[in-house]
Parts: C-alpha cells; structure tokens; sequence
C-alpha cells in the first residue's frame, strides 16, 4: 500500500475532497485507511437495556486507499511516493513532484 499509518494525506474524492489528515488506522484485507476527522458517520444506537438511553455515536468511517494521496505539508503539495536508497543503502520514501524541482 502506498501510505503508512501516521502519513499526512489529501482526500482526493469524495464529499470531504481537498481536506487534509492523518491516517489513524489501515485494513490491508480492503485496502481502506481511517484518516482522523474524515468521512465521519452518524449511528444511532438503541438502548440495550432496561434503564439505558440510546445514543448517537460519530465515528470515522474508513475510505479506500486509492482516493488519497501523500501531503507534504512543508511545500504544501500532495504527490505520489517514490523509493531512494540512502549513502547507507536504507529505503526512503521521497515525494515524486519534489524530484523534479531539484
């Protein structure tokens, strides 16, 4: 998958297109990501039992990995990943439209 957890992304589609968040969560078996803030959806739960009151709970409803890209908030760009190796021969992530520019 292209992102990690904790990775700055931009919402590509969707009612909560051009927002900005960090994903919190990620489910490899669907390829989906949870990003903090986004794509909140409402459930109403009933009370269980006797004495207890329903409740409205909001949470972040998880979107598919392929309608987010990496934001880079230092040049305020999102942009697809690309790996380097360093002097030290580790991986690196480094950000594609940034390549072109140095």
């Amino acid at each position: 998958m292209h992102v990690k957890q904790g990775d700055t992304v931009k919402i590509l589609t969707g009612k909560d297109k051009g927002k900005i968040g960090e994903i919190t969560k990620i489910i490899k078996g669907s390829n989906q990501v949870v990003v903090q803030d986004i794509n909140v959806k409402k459930k109403h739960v009933k009370p269980r039992k006797e004495g207890e009151i329903g409740k409205i709970l909001q949470f972040e409803a998880p979107i598919h990995s392929s309608n987010v890209m990496v934001y880079n908030a230092e040049s305020q760009v999102a942009s697809r990943v690309n790996y380097q190796k360093d002097e030290s021969g580790k991986k690196i992530r480094v950000f594609k439209k940034l390549l072109n520019t140095n």
